[in-house]
């Protein structure tokens, strides 16, 4: 019989062995993953990271379950929508405004948790957190004592631009544009009608409604798995908000014309003005980011768009641009500017504007409309449009564009809403399209029809 074999293990049995008996550390609870997120993101969007490049990135990285991920996108930027509020109350009960004390006070007051719920979500609180936590349990948002721009969760430097826009319109106005917001689709028309489309989305499960104002525009509640569908994958529908396809419809470009997207970016507006071509003529869309450019060629393929050429632009004396003189029916500027209007869907980027941002792109607005105008032809009109609601950018911007330019004339709006050849009545009887989250449902928008004379 063989004695026992007494030799030790060899390190690699050893370390094998140690681990079977090491006690397994249990996996945090699905709260407290979630709240990390949040926090993870509130910290990026704190560094001057955009909110839905932050969350996009982080369900990239990890496939979080549907419900888990619309959580951790509603409270990460519930948290944004309402961070003027928020800092008010961590200031109030004595601790710093920072990612972490807004976390903490977004679960209080937005989120209604107690003291338990918010140890689920955040076990190892340091204590004077835990201190502000204890003075937030069922507090309400809103305070008697809140300045007028922390009850509106707005910018202080913004509200007398606001004031000056809305007058005794500003409260809902500024609530407005607080509000969550639902998702616009535009109808590719290239491939097929509203119904089309309808029919389409109900099979992905999607329910859609036509909006009110834009003849191609649905609108859908919440923000459904839109990539997953056929609708989305055939090129059928495309997000943009109403206020956006109403931009790009009253450029009435027509099929054969030469058009200019001046400022293209990605390429949203291009797609519709594409659609509205009917594939047929000349779309070139430029911008001095050649990166955004890039991003445009997935969604024109998808859209079966196949009349664009794009260019990125370089420096004021860009060759292209000097040899393009008279050269377009239509050219369309979607001026950079403070996206103020697009605080309903983007809330983090409120914090991130103010007055010196305003000033360097008024300045840089009128630059780029003064590079455009020579490049419509006579005769040819030059839409001006940003997703602003300030009169700095807007108004402002068009009467000194018109003093610079007097060949150039505005046309009134109805006048310019013939061209679109929609059977539904102007949005708006102004000089101008100029739209608000409050009066019209869609983003804030401004757009004005400058004709060049012949």
């Amino acid at each position: 019989m063989a004695p026992p074999d007494r030799r030790r293990p060899a390190p690699s049995d050893r370390a094998s062995t140690e681990r079977s008996f090491r006690p397994r550390r249990p996996r945090p609870k699905l709260e407290t993953e979630i709240a990390a997120a949040v926090l993870d993101a509130l910290v990026a969007i704190e560094n001057g990271r955009a909110a839905d490049r932050v969350l996009k990135s982080a369900f990239d990285k990890r496939k979080w379950p549907p419900p888990a991920r619309s959580r951790i996108a509603r409270l990460t930027l519930a948290i944004c929508r309402h961070r003027a509020q928020l800092d008010w109350w961590v200031q109030h009960v004595g601790a710093r405004p920072a990612p972490l004390s807004r976390l903490v006070a977004g679960l209080c007051l937005l989120d209604g948790q107690d003291k338990s719920g918010l140890r689920k979500h955040l076990p190892h609180l340091p204590t004077p957190e835990t201190q502000a936590a204890a003075q937030l349990y069922e507090r309400s948002l809103g305070h008697p004592d809140q300045p007028p721009a922390v009850a509106a969760n707005l910018p202080a430097w913004l509200m007398p631009h606001l004031e000056a826009r809305f007058g005794p319109r500003l409260l809902p106005e500024a609530e407005a544009l607080c509000a969550e917001t639902g998702l616009d689709l535009r109808v590719n028309t290239l491939k097929g009608g509203r119904d089309a489309a309808i029919a389409a989305l109900a099979e992905d499960g999607i329910i859609a409604v036509p909006t009110p104002l834009s003849p191609v525009g649905l609108r859908v509640e919440g923000r459904p798995a839109l990539a997953r569908g056929r609708a989305w994958r055939e090129g059928l529908v495309e997000v943009q908000d109403e206020a956006s396809q109403l931009a790009a419809l009253l450029l009435g470009a027509r099929a054969g014309e030469r058009v200019l997207d001046f400022c293209a970016g990605a390429g949203g507006k291009t797609l519709a003005i594409a659609a509205a071509m009917e594939n047929k003529g000349r779309l070139i869309a430029t911008d001095v980011d050649g990166r955004r450019l890039d991003e445009a060629v997935a969604r024109l393929r998808r859209a079966d768009v196949h009349n664009v050429t794009r260019h990125a632009l370089g420096t004021e004396g860009d060759r292209f641009l000097s040899r393009q003189k008279g050269a377009f029916d239509r050219v369309l500027v979607d001026a950079p500017c403070t996206g103020t209007g697009t605080f309903r869907r983007n809330p983090d980027a409120k914090w991130r504007s103010s007055a010196e941002e305003l000033t360097h792109l008024t300045a840089l607005q009128a630059t780029i409309l003064d590079r455009a105008a020579p490049l419509v032809k006579p005769g040819g009109r030059l839409v001006y449009a940003t997703c602003s609601v300030l009169i700095d950018e807007d108004e402002a911007q068009v009467e000194a564009f018109l003093a610079r330019h007097p060949d150039f004339r505005a046309v009134p709006l109805a006048e310019a809403w013939e061209a679109v050849g929609s059977s539904r009545p102007a949005p708006g009887n102004g000089p101008h399209l100029a739209l608000s989250p409050a009066r019209h449902g869609t983003d804030g928008f401004f757009a004005a029809v400058l004709e060049r004379a012949r």
